[in-house]
């Protein structure tokens, strides 16, 4: 059974949440502030994290930052009523895996959760697990980037995203083929938050002057090797 940790201060909201989970065979942990959603991570194993944004004691987005520190693979997935772009993008920079903006359906938080839970247990065929781009290996198992120098361990999307471009650098990978491989919808939103997820991979391979993410204007891009 997969374990969700479910932060929530709405206590009707998150009755009705974790109650629709239970009954789909997921084992919900409900807590109601940031602070012993902590405490919580830290005693317990879960195979997701679905966090509000506001939260008393402990916001969302600082929640978010901790379990990163504790574990760089779980998906994280936020609630927030917040229409803001700027709200949104401080989201994934924090760690977070993707969003759901309320009001919202239970049909698409759960097909939200399949997805994510599905990807994060998904075996790669051996040959896909582990490759090369210039100095770096990438270990799709421990999701971890290393160097001669340096060791990266990234988060389940931007291992996604990493992979995609390397089994496609023989072209250019257009913007949609990415969003709706790894985040199953094109919007402008999603688009946004790929960006974001694009900066972070150049942001860890910058130590190899070789190898670039190559951005080809209002098509897409492709993982470069010189």
């Amino acid at each position: 059974m997969k374990r969700i940790l479910l932060v929530e201060d709405d206590p009707s909201l998150g009755f009705v949440i974790k109650d629709n989970l239970s009954l789909k065979g997921y084992d919900v942990t409900l807590c109601t502030d940031g602070e012993a959603a902590e405490q919580t991570f830290n005693t317990s194993a879960f195979q997701l994290c679905i966090f509000d944004v506001m939260l008393p004691k402990k916001d969302g987005f600082s929640l978010a930052k901790y379990v990163r520190t504790k574990n760089k693979n779980i998906p994280i997935l936020f609630l927030t009523a917040k229409a803001m772009m700027e709200d949104k993008l401080t989201g994934f920079q924090t760690g977070a895996d993707d969003y759901i903006t309320k009001p919202f359906s239970l049909e698409e938080l759960l097909c939200r959760i399949e997805v994510f839970l599905r990807r994060s247990s998904e075996e790669l065929p051996l040959q896909l697990k582990k490759f090369h781009v210039g100095s770096y290996e990438f270990d799709y198992t421990t999701l971890t980037l290393r160097n001669p120098v340096s060791e990266k361990t990234l988060t389940q999307k931007e291992a996604e995203v990493l992979q995609l471009l390397y089994y496609n650098r023989h072209r250019v990978l257009k913007r949609e083929e990415i969003l709706k491989e790894v985040w199953g919808d094109d919007d402008y939103f999603m688009g946004r938050s790929m960006d974001v997820f694009i900066s972070k991979l150049r942001k860890y391979l910058k130590e190899d002057p070789a190898v670039q993410i190559v951005n080809y204007h209002g098509v897409g891009f492709r993982l470069e090797v010189a």
